[in-house]
């Protein structure tokens, strides 16, 4: 994998701006809020959802025979912005404890809401595993 900045652009923070990938098998994970396995939401904060939504995005991964680093792009979909914006800072912590120093290139959308209520946070991701 090969982390894409291009020659005079300052280094983003937390993310990518680009990777290439070299081919090989290519897993896509569905949106995945903070819910866990019998899909109960066990707080309405977004700290512990965010949490529990990167476990999941990794445990599914994980089933495919992947890990955190293979993990290319990520998407993630917010309905409370200013909770994001007063949570970065715990949130940083939580994505560093599950993804160490791998930034994917990722998006931050805010939308009016998410299906799955209370979710306040969703991600989605795509991740290439090595050839064989």
């Amino acid at each position: 994998m090969q982390i894409l900045l291009p020659p005079g652009w300052a280094a983003p923070i937390g993310y990518a701006n680009g990777i290439a990938a070299a081919a090989g098998r290519i897993v896509f994970i569905a949106g995945q809020v903070g819910w866990n396995a019998r899909q109960e939401f066990e707080s309405a904060d977004i700290v512990p959802q965010f949490e529990q939504a990167l476990k999941n995005v990794l445990v599914v991964l994980k089933q495919a025979g992947g890990k955190a680093t293979h993990i290319c792009r990520m998407t993630a979909y917010c309905c409370d912005k200013p909770a994001y914006l007063a949570a970065r800072g715990s949130l940083g912590a939580i994505w560093r404890e599950q993804m160490g120093a791998h930034y994917p290139a990722m998006s931050m959308i805010f939308v009016a809401d998410l299906l799955d209520s209370p979710g306040k946070i969703e991600l989605e991701a795509t991740a290439v595993l090595p050839g064989p």
